[in-house]
């Protein structure tokens, strides 16, 4: 069976997935992993962020020599944004001297009609949505590609399937 988990916000320093119950000996590179990502990027949607992002892939365990080793499958994904980010997504207190005057630190108190925000308010406590956002953006997509083409490879090393899609037809 296998579990996966992400880690991570859409503005921190970085996603991390793991992926558990991968047998040993599945193929995975990080050119298998960067080309799904680049695929994720070619994708349709609403911000800008998905074309000038690049996704920084790391596998920090279980792979070794391009193939799976049967330990859980950790996978590190850099934020290139970071930078801009780092006070204001610091997991450590922060000062509010240093934080004052950017508009990035300002709450945002307007829950987004038809995303979690309100409901991850509600849920969690918050008295403003940046916690909830965070978690549930577009950008958290990017762990799950990353696990999803593991997955990929596990089926085609045991059953020989290959994963495929495509658009059948947009509206009535």
């Amino acid at each position: 069976m296998l579990r996966w988990l992400t880690a991570g916000e859409s503005h921190g320093p970085e996603l991390v997935a793991i992926l558990e119950g991968v047998p040993a000996g599945v193929p995975v590179t990080t050119e298998a992993l960067a080309a799904a990502l680049a695929r994720r990027r070619l994708g349709h949607g609403r911000g800008a962020r998905m074309g000038f992002e690049q996704d920084q892939l790391t596998i920090v365990g279980g792979v070794r020599h391009g193939r799976t080793i049967g330990a859980p499958v950790a996978i590190r994904i850099a934020n290139t944004e970071w930078p801009k980010w780092e006070q204001v997504m610091a997991a450590d207190p922060v000062d509010p001297a240093a934080l004052a005057g950017q508009a990035r630190a300002e709450p945002l108190t307007r829950p987004r009609p038809g995303h979690a925000d309100l409901v991850g308010m509600q849920k969690y406590g918050f008295d403003e949505a940046r916690p909830v956002l965070e978690r549930a953006s577009a950008r958290e997509t990017a762990a799950r590609v990353a696990i999803g083409e593991v997955a990929a490879a596990l089926l085609g090393e045991v059953c020989g399937a290959r994963v495929l899609s495509h658009v059948v037809a947009i509206g009535p």
